[in-house]
């Protein structure tokens, strides 16, 4: 069963310096301690589940269950049974005793519908059903059962063109849109990256019992890139960079090739000299100067050096020079 009870919060998502996830957290606060439904938007990563358990600890359900279910991890042919329970005997491969399902583990407290997006249309209308009439039949059940809970739901998907695609009902989508909050990407919200990376790099030193810290250099790498994963991305890198690091600080070059800074590949050194690689630098920039130009005059002008000169270099590095 893809739930648990307040058991998958890491605390790192709390870490807030800027503005934008100031904001969210204002926000959270102001909803929590009523019993709106919330539906949190974001991207894979940004830590949701965190926001929904600031809610549910500051609401008046804070001493009733946290309730997770997975939508997007459960079968279809499954989902109505773990969500709404069955009586005894109610199918074929019931057990004898029935099972509360995951509304009724939730009473008094909050059901999180994680990767609501992935829900099939046809518990899609059941859900909405519960959360028009807040109660619910189990299966096979003929009396009603109260849905006394606290619905919030979460998703990276853009349930508005799910809507207009005919993917998602549009009843249900303005059932669960009534206090909306849009968490922040990681690139969005860069100022908070120094912070995390501390907190990752404490938590795994822990864990691996190594002491390491990162140069400033690394450091400001790390905080170029755009992640996006997001915040668990950054936590695997840091993992990766404490166990495969050489030595007890992780410098510039101990950063993975697919880490970019502003779209361009940073540059490895594999035993070539200095001279070498101005050399390569150089040839470079001479024929994309000769393409531009496309002629040795022009070229030169470009690059502010006389035409003899450019004409040496072009031989040196076996350059075609253009005919015209």
């Amino acid at each position: 069963m893809q739930y648990d009870q307040c058991g998958f919060f890491d605390q790192s998502y709390l870490v807030m310096n800027s503005d934008a996830m100031k904001s969210v957290y204002k926000s959270i606060d102001n909803v929590a301690k009523y019993d709106s439904t919330v539906l949190i938007l974001g991207e894979s990563g940004v830590g949701k589940e965190v926001l929904v358990k600031r809610i549910h600890d500051s609401s008046p359900r804070a001493k009733g269950p946290l309730v997770r279910i997975n939508c997007g991890a459960i079968p279809d042919n499954l989902m109505e049974s773990e969500m709404f329970g069955y009586e005894k005997g109610a199918f074929t491969g019931a057990t004898n005793q029935g099972k509360l399902g995951l509304i009724s583990l939730a009473n008094k407290g909050t059901l999180f519908l994680d990767e609501i997006g992935e829900l099939s249309p046809a518990i899609q209308v059941k859900l909405l059903r519960v959360i028009q009439e807040r109660h619910f039949y189990p299966i096979g059940g003929v009396r009603p059962v109260m849905a006394d809970v606290r619905f919030i739901a979460a998703t990276n998907k853009n349930l508005r063109s799910m809507v207009d695609s005919g993917k998602f009902r549009e009843d249900l989508y303005y059932r669960l849109n009534v206090v909306p909050i849009i968490v922040p990407s990681l690139r969005d919200r860069k100022e908070d990256i120094p912070q995390l990376i501390q907190f990752f790099l404490q938590k795994f030193q822990k864990k691996y019992k190594k002491c390491m810290t990162i140069t400033e250099s690394a450091c400001r790498l790390l905080c170029e890139y755009d992640w996006p994963g997001n915040i668990r991305e950054l936590e695997n890198m840091i993992e990766r960079l404490i166990v495969t690091a050489t030595s007890d600080v992780i410098v510039y070059d101990d950063i993975p090739e697919e880490i970019l800074v502003k779209g361009e590949q940073k540059p490895r050194f594999t035993g070539k000299t200095l001279k070498e690689l101005m050399s390569e630098y150089e040839c470079q920039i001479i024929k994309t100067a000769l393409q531009n130009q496309e002629s040795l005059n022009k070229a030169s002008k470009q690059l502010g050096i006389d035409v003899s000169t450019l004409s040496r270099k072009c031989k040196k590095y076996q350059i075609a020079i253009p005919s015209r």
